[in-house]
């Protein structure tokens, strides 16, 4: 639509064949982009999640309830007009990849994070032929180049909608290696988030947590699950 409004004026949302995919109506009114663009995403599946949003809208609207809605609003207006400074931002994680740096204690915090990350990184060597490099500490160690090239070409590979679902689950995670594992299938998306907040969690266990850090972070998981659902609606 052409902007948030405070109020739902609308009884019926549906899905709609249109030109380059697919769209959603309102009352028969197709929802526009705060860009004015008319919103077309490439699957009905992503459609469906959008009009669903639109429908469980209660009196006075909640755009926070409307992720995929927001995700695509963004890859229309923003990612496609801005797709190659998307890109290097998202590659940029692949040379300093949260699963590569290592605690050199406790003992109990280095095991959870080789039960975590090990995987990971045997799954990256296997998928792309080369091992990223893992160290202790957090002093930088570049990645093989040619490891580098090779994750980057999977980045530039995605469509512009798949990029704006994958800028979230690395973003989120500080994890490139995470975010491929995601759409290879590697885990559940639910173990791979648990698997970025190896570190966290062992801080709060140590020491506790409180109520504005724990907002925080069942936000960002949600804004991860969210990108996870958007992404594999895109595939059909």
């Amino acid at each position: 639509m052409s902007g948030w409004v405070k109020k739902r004026f609308w009884a019926q949302a549906e899905v709609c064949p249109a030109e380059g995919g697919f769209t959603v109506t309102l009352d028969g009114r197709s929802v526009k982009t705060p860009g004015k663009a008319v919103l077309v995403v490439p699957t009905a599946a992503v459609a469906e999640l959008i009009a669903a949003e639109f429908q469980a809208q209660a009196e006075v609207l909640d755009p926070n309830a409307m992720p995929i809605t927001r995700a695509a609003n963004s890859a229309i207006d923003k990612v496609r007009v801005a797709r190659a400074e998307v890109t290097e931002l998202i590659t940029a994680y692949g040379d300093s990849d949260l699963v590569c740096y290592r605690a050199d204690g406790p003992e109990g915090l280095i095991a959870r994070e080789a039960q975590a990350w090990d995987p990971l990184v045997d799954w990256t060597a296997h998928r792309y032929g080369q091992r990223p490099v893992v160290r202790t500490g957090i002093v930088h160690v570049p990645q093989p180049p040619a490891l580098l090239a090779s994750l980057r070409a999977d980045v530039e590979a995605l469509s512009v909608f798949e990029l704006t679902a994958f800028h979230d689950l690395v973003s989120m995670t500080g994890s490139l290696i995470i975010g491929l594992a995601v759409l290879d299938q590697v885990a559940p998306p639910e173990a791979l988030w648990d698997a970025s907040r190896i570190d966290e969690d062992w801080q709060v266990e140590q020491w506790g947590s409180d109520e504005i850090a724990e907002a925080l972070t069942a936000g960002r998981k949600q804004t991860f699950l969210d990108a996870a659902r958007l992404y594999f609606a895109l595939q059909g």
